[in-house]
């Protein structure tokens, strides 16, 4: 089968990434081994392996290109500091497929760093199907926190809460958030905030280097609904306060603007982390998400993104 074909073959999806960013956008082998978390050796094989398979023409001949000029021009479109492009599966209606496979990739680069680092994690299907694709790890110098509470109004582990997934994943210093994900009220949310073993946490949380969370819609089917953090009235006051999307519970309209009072007045969540010092990261896809990753990446309430082609297209179309 000619190599070029073979879009399932991971080392060549690399070789083609790194063919990309020495030929088309221009990268020193330096710069590709830091993007890509490979030595500088194996960036230089990876440069020569797209040239001797025939990914190199004039473009790279490898159905990955796309993908990378979409990134490219998402990153500078909405001045992203990460941008990823999964191809798109036509016949696919999942909203997880291709960007878990991604961010559990993205994610594995960061915690193969021999430098301590402190990973913030979201909630959501999609987050929580990245960290089940993670290989087992030995990350013992590694922090990972939790931004929300992992209790549901029912007292039951909150089912997509990843922290405890992850931890089974990987050997690094976990942080739970021993938190309801929407207390019962504001009141209720600043005492909890302020209890001597949550403070570490949050403060934690706050100095992270990178975070990767979710995004979810806020249509009839929401997950702040559908997983019962929510009521139904809730949700409709939301919707009618112009709420489009949530990062993990915190709603926003639009423009990327919480909405006042409603639930985020309850949200036990941590704030998330600093875009101008560290990096925020998203995993999105789909046409229900579409209003609030556009929301997410024009505001900057995060400065990365997983997506997919269609999305990235809509991204780039849309104003």
């Amino acid at each position: 089968m000619n190599s070029r074909q073979d879009t399932g073959n991971p080392r060549l999806d690399e070789a083609a990434r790194a063919g990309w960013l020495y030929y088309v956008a221009g990268n020193t082998q330096d710069q590709i081994a830091g993007k890509l978390g490979v030595s500088r050796q194996t960036a230089q094989r990876l440069v020569s392996l797209a040239v001797s398979e025939g990914l190199i023409k004039v473009r790279v001949d490898h159905p990955i290109a796309n993908c990378l000029d979409l990134a490219q021009r998402l990153t500078s479109r909405f001045a992203l500091d990460l941008a990823e492009v999964v191809p798109s599966d036509a016949d696919s209606s999942s909203t997880t497929i291709g960007i878990a496979e991604a961010a559990a990739a993205e994610i594995e680069r960061w915690l193969k760093s021999t430098d301590p680092i402190v990973m913030a994690i979201g909630t959501g299907r999609t987050l929580k199907a990245a960290i089940e694709q993670l290989a087992p790890m030995e990350c013992p110098q590694h922090k990972v926190v939790s931004l929300t509470g992992n209790i549901s109004p029912d007292g039951s582990a909150a089912f997509y809460n990843v922290i405890f997934t992850m931890a089974d994943r990987i050997n690094a210093r976990s942080f739970p958030m021993p938190l309801p994900v929407i207390s019962s009220s504001a009141e209720e949310r600043e005492m909890l905030h302020s209890q001597p073993m949550i403070q570490p946490t949050l403060a934690l949380a706050a100095r992270a280097d990178v975070t990767f969370v979710g995004i979810g819609d806020l249509g009839p089917k929401a997950p702040l609904y559908e997983d019962g953090f929510i009521t139904e009235a809730e949700l409709k006051a939301l919707q009618k306060a112009g709420g489009v999307a949530e990062i993990v519970g915190w709603v926003f309209d639009r423009d990327g603007k919480l909405i006042e009072g409603v639930t985020n007045a309850r949200v036990a969540s941590a704030p998330l982390p600093s875009r101008e010092r560290s990096l925020v990261i998203a995993l999105a896809m789909g046409e229900k998400k579409l209003p609030g990753i556009l929301a997410a990446v024009t505001r900057r309430l995060v400065n990365g993104l997983i997506t997919d082609e269609r999305t990235a297209e809509a991204l780039l179309a849309s104003g």
